[in-house]
């Protein structure tokens, strides 16, 4: 299996871009052998294509309305919920990746099968019972500053919580390696409501 990306599997990087938006430095790359490298996309989507990939994932995107810089930023929000008009938008546009997932399947391409992972509903699991996933803190980041530890995201060499694997979100924007592995699970053996059409490992039987 390859992940093209590792940061939400986003394609690119910020590294040449004048941004608070990067992962180019100390704590970012902490669970990584060779350190933060700030890269989102290794380049090589077209290669193993040609290569002969043909299974696709494509993970729907998860409820921004939650992540501790909306909760920080946002002034009509109670505590403890999430911001409503910016998850609806998030739905929408999920609701329209999978019409693309049916559509990509309906057309067959060159014998390439397409799924939709549900981050969305997944995440929604996790932040309305974190106990329950083993998370004590599912409001705010381990490594950030300000409100939520949201409103600047994780600075280079910030000294991020002592537990990450008990906090929901790693930073401003992005959850910890605890919920992916949560995600990574439920899309490899989950129902039809976590991995559409078919999770990954019924699309590896086909």
């Amino acid at each position: 299996m390859f992940v093209i990306g590792d940061s939400l599997v986003d394609n690119g990087n910020n590294n040449y871009l004048n941004s608070l938006a990067k992962s180019n430095y100390l704590p970012y790359g902490i669970d990584f052998p060779q350190g933060p490298s700030g890269r989102f996309n290794n380049g090589k989507t077209i290669a193993i294509h040609n290569l002969g990939l043909r299974k696709f994932l494509l993970a729907g995107v998860g409820p921004l309305g939650c992540i501790p810089n909306q909760l920080a930023s946002s002034l009509i929000t109670a505590p403890g919920k999430c911001v409503t008009h910016v998850n609806d938008l998030v739905k929408s546009f999920n609701k329209r990746l999978i019409s693309l997932v049916d559509q990509l399947n309906a057309n067959h391409n060159n014998g390439s099968i397409f799924s939709y992972g549900n981050t969305f509903d997944a995440f929604i699991d996790i932040i309305n019972g974190p106990s329950k996933y083993g998370f004590l803190v599912a409001n705010r980041g381990c490594c950030g500053v300000g409100k939520n530890r949201g409103e600047i995201t994780c600075l280079p060499l910030l000294v991020p919580c002592a537990k990450r694997d008990r906090y929901v979100f790693w930073d401003a924007y992005h959850p910890t390696e605890a919920v992916n592995k949560i995600y990574a699970q439920r899309a490899y053996t989950g129902p039809t409501s976590d991995c559409y059409p078919v999770n990954i490992k019924q699309m590896a039987q086909m």
